[in-house]
């Protein structure tokens, strides 16, 4: 597009977050990029990540603000909101847009969208999605600029405290009868411990990183869904695209699949991890010699025959819909967590606030819970009625016949009774609105929460919900 001098600024009734108040004004001078976000869009997570790599390498050269757009009513209070973008590693002056005003006023229609402003205060470019290549659109908006100190160097970023907690923003979790794995996202690393939180052994080196090897050597880049069997633990690598996997006696990692760059999967025999491109796989399942993974940047449900080495598309057309059907024509809304029993897998959709099913051996995908993609609340009751908000998590418990969901829009337990998916809150004594991630071993349940950094123990038989000393 050709460059337009910007008419409009940003809204004096929006509430800057984490920074004091400014207008585009205090930006001139230096290249600003205004990335429109929504804090619970994974898609807007990856980008703003983007912007942060371009950043550090190369520092001095560009300035961001993000404002942050709200799709869910938790959103609607910042903290909430600062919390969702601190536990992505985002750093940055926020503004929240309650009312969307600020998004009105730059005509934006969908997330995340990024305003590229020049030294002189012109819009030179937007994109728009993930389609759009990032380096080549900020080499061009920086060319001829050189390092020195941005205007938000002054600003006073206030942000969200992880300190005197050993985790940082954990998201996933696996308990076996004398065990617990915790993939410890922030700090890029998985954890073994024991049920009272003693560390065992940690696989990876605690940065951001690519690399295979012994777990002292090993990198991760933000994991996020663990599921153990064959004497292997296997890690969704979100923040590499990868599925990584562990050997569980000798703490050996190496990349199942996936080449450390977003890109389009790719149906067929993988001779070897880099024969396929991976977009955000965060979450896995286990199935047989099945592992089932959730492509969370590709609203899909894939599968990895662990003994043939064929990866596979088992439901989703790829668009961000909630809608049932069979295999493509049916379609999720950012799967975030699996979990099976009795040969069915069931389906965490986030941005449906939905529970989903897929037989996998027809491979119908059906909704268990969830109205639309604009529908959500606090409801309990029969399938027909009942709402979640922003759904994180989802565990079976196969003796009982129930799923355990960690609704963390709401800041509750839920669990669904199967079959007839009776939707009840289980009654705690605190909110559970960084719960990220659940797991049950012998009907208790185990859950990650990012928010607060910590790992919590719920035992239904006598309704005690406790933290678990984690690393004490």
């Amino acid at each position: 597009m050709d460059a337009t001098q910007l008419s409009q600024d940003l809204p004096e009734s929006a509430t800057w977050l984490n920074a004091p108040p400014a207008t585009l004004m205090h930006f001139q001078g230096r290249p600003l990029v205004v990335a429109f976000v929504n804090a619970a869009s994974r898609w807007c997570s990856q980008r703003l990540q983007e912007l942060q790599q371009w950043q550090a390498r190369h520092p001095g050269r560009l300035q961001v603000v993000v404002v942050q757009v709200p799709r869910f009513d938790f959103e609607r209070d910042g903290q909430r909101s600062l919390a969702l973008l601190a536990q992505d590693g985002i750093q940055a002056p926020v503004l929240l847009d309650t009312g969307w005003e600020a998004w009105r006023r730059f005509a934006v229609d969908s997330w995340p969208t990024l305003v590229m402003i020049d030294s002189s205060s012109r819009e030179v470019e937007r994109l728009v999605g993930l389609g759009q290549p990032l380096e080549p659109a900020l080499s061009s908006l920086c060319q001829g600029v050189k390092p020195a100190p941005s205007a938000l160097d002054n600003l006073q970023l206030l942000a969200v405290s992880t300190a005197g907690h050993e985790l940082r923003h954990p998201r996933g979790l696996q308990v076996t009868q004398d065990r617990l794995y915790i993939a410890d996202t922030g700090k890029h690393r998985v954890l073994e411990c024991n049920h009272h939180g003693r560390i065992l052994r940690q696989f990876g080196m605690g940065t951001a990183d690519w690399a295979d090897g012994s777990s002292d050597v090993a990198a991760f880049n933000r994991p996020h869904g663990l599921v153990l069997g064959h004497g292997h633990l296997y890690v969704a690598d979100t923040g590499n695209h990868a599925i990584r996997r562990i050997n569980v006696l000798s703490g050996q990692v190496d990349t199942l699949i996936g080449t450390g760059k977003a890109g389009t999967p790719r149906e067929g025999v993988l001779a070897q991890a880099a024969d396929s491109q991976l977009q955000q796989p965060s979450a896995l399942a286990l199935l047989d010699n099945q592992l089932l993974l959730a492509m969370t940047g590709d609203n899909q449900v894939w599968s990895y025959d662990l003994g043939s080495r064929k990866l596979a598309c088992r439901a989703g057309s790829g668009a961000l819909e909630l809608r049932d059907g069979s295999g493509p024509m049916a379609a999720f809304a950012q799967p975030v967590a699996l979990t099976t029993m009795d040969g069915t897998l069931y389906v965490c959709d986030a941005l449906s606030s939905a529970v989903r099913s897929l037989q996998l051996r027809g491979g119908l995908v059906q909704t268990v819970v969830g109205q639309g993609l604009w529908q959500h609340g606090l409801v309990d009751g029969n399938r027909a009625e009942a709402l979640l908000q922003f759904p994180q998590s989802v565990a079976a418990d196969a003796d009982a016949h129930l799923l355990w969901v960690a609704d963390a829009g709401n800041g509750k337990l839920r669990r669904i009774k199967l079959p007839g998916a009776q939707v009840t809150s289980v009654a705690l004594d605190r909110p559970l609105y960084g719960a990220s991630a659940i797991a049950v071993q012998a009907g208790v349940v185990w859950i990650a929460d990012s928010e607060g950094c910590a790992v919590l123990r719920y035992d239904p038989a006598t309704g005690e919900l406790a933290d678990i000393p984690i690393g004490q």
